[in-house]
């Protein structure tokens, strides 16, 4: 916070703590009278860091490719065995005859 001099009312600079902000307090008034935005940050990367951004995205692609790939083995394989358990249970089991909706009146 400073106060300017050589105006008539005493002018106080503030910097906003939450966004950086200088602002410009007339004292006599208790008003802002000057608000001068913060610089902005951007978010756009830097072109020199493209390449490396570009190789961690390619690397990352292929690793979930490899993972999806992986499941998908792991997928027929849990399947068959699934399929080979119910196909025991099936032969366990005596074989009736389905009833059907006339046979219950």
């Amino acid at each position: 916070m400073t106060a300017s001099k050589g105006s008539k009312s005493h002018d106080v600079s503030v910097m906003c703590p939450c966004c950086s902000a200088r602002l410009v307090i007339d004292t006599s008034l208790g008003k802002v009278i000057s608000h001068e935005a913060p610089p902005r940050h951007s978010n756009v990367p830097e072109l020199g860091r493209a390449e490396a951004l570009l190789q961690e995205q390619a690397a990352r692609r292929e690793e979930i490719f490899r993972q999806s790939s992986e499941s998908e083995k792991t997928k027929s394989q849990l399947l068959e065995r699934k399929f080979e358990e119910a196909l025991k249970k099936s032969k366990k089991e005596p074989i009736e005859k389905p009833t059907r909706d006339i046979d219950l009146e």
